[in-house]
């Protein structure tokens, strides 16, 4: 990775201090009425020439009100699941995917709704809210003629999505080739597996595979998870890392790193090669990137 072009990209423009004031332009829920997981995708607008941002990077929330102590309440962040001129194309628009969050007081077992995904989950087209950022340089591809793999769980297929968005509008010559592994608990939490499996149709050089823990075994009886699917793409993974540009991103929930790091030991194993050296490579020129919560 070019070091200096990565920090030259911009970040926050927009502060806690002096956010963007933005409108909720529409909101879909992703997981079925009945899921227990409620996932939403929301796109937000302002006026053009406000907000600019690259794939990878994220924007914060500005919760509505204030703490117990009168402050208010601290930003969340949320990686942006749009190509960088925008979800419709016209540079005003982005989007967001938030998982409606509960959390338990370990002492008294009462379960709370998390503050600002359930804000947003619970937003109406026309709400106008507070945004900052962008944020983050680490994520940020600089150069999608690169071999990537991509690997995520969860609402961590976010700005994968938004990488998955650019490619398709970037021309054939100007793609590199692309695995992306992406685990849920169901086939209902695969968060955009439709329009994905769509580009699929149409790109030669994008694989996309999916791993679904509460709905499938490995062949020894266990759950299936983001890295047993790896495995089974090992040959085609190997062949993407071992290219000198390669790039591998991890995104999801904290933890997800060992399992990924196991498989790919493995898959060294079977192919002769070299993962420890592999990845002080990658890790050294900043083609690992890994943003976990």
């Amino acid at each position: 990775m070019d070091l200096a072009l990565q920090a030259q990209i911009p970040v926050n423009r927009y502060r806690p201090s002096a956010p963007l004031r933005v409108t909720l332009q529409s909101i879909e829920r992703l997981t079925a009425p009945d899921s227990p997981n409620d996932v939403r995708h929301l796109v937000l607008r302002w006026q053009p020439g406000e907000f600019n941002w690259h794939e990878g990077q994220s924007v914060g929330i500005v919760p509505p009100g204030v703490n117990a102590k009168g402050r208010p309440h601290p930003v969340r962040l949320f990686s942006i699941a749009s190509a960088s001129d925008g979800e419709n194309g016209d540079g005003t628009t982005l989007a967001l995917t938030i998982k409606r969050f509960f959390w338990t007081i370990p002492e008294t077992g009462e379960v709370l709704p998390g503050l600002c995904s359930n804000y947003l989950c619970d937003a109406k087209p026309g709400d106008q809210m507070w945004m900052t950022g962008p944020v983050g340089r680490e994520m940020v591809p600089l150069d999608w003629t690169a071999p990537m793999v991509l690997v995520a769980t969860g609402t961590g297929i976010a700005p994968f999505r938004a990488f998955l968005q650019q490619r398709s509008r970037l021309a054939p010559a100007q793609r590199g080739r692309c695995l992306v592994v992406f685990g849920a608990q169901t086939a209902d939490d695969l968060s955009y597996r439709a329009w994905m499996d769509g580009l699929v149709a149409t790109d030669p050089l994008l694989h996309v595979v999916y791993a679904r823990s509460r709905e499938e075994k490995t062949s020894d009886g266990r759950r299936m998870y983001v890295q047993d699917r790896l495995r089974h793409h090992g040959a085609v993974a190997w062949e993407l890392l071992a290219d000198p540009r390669a790039e591998l991103y991890l995104c999801g929930l904290k933890g997800m790193e060992d399992g990924i790091e196991a498989a790919l030991a493995d898959i060294a194993r079977q192919h002769g090669g070299d993962w420890p050296g592999l990845r002080q490579r990658l890790r050294d020129e900043h083609r690992l990137r890994i943003e976990v919560y």
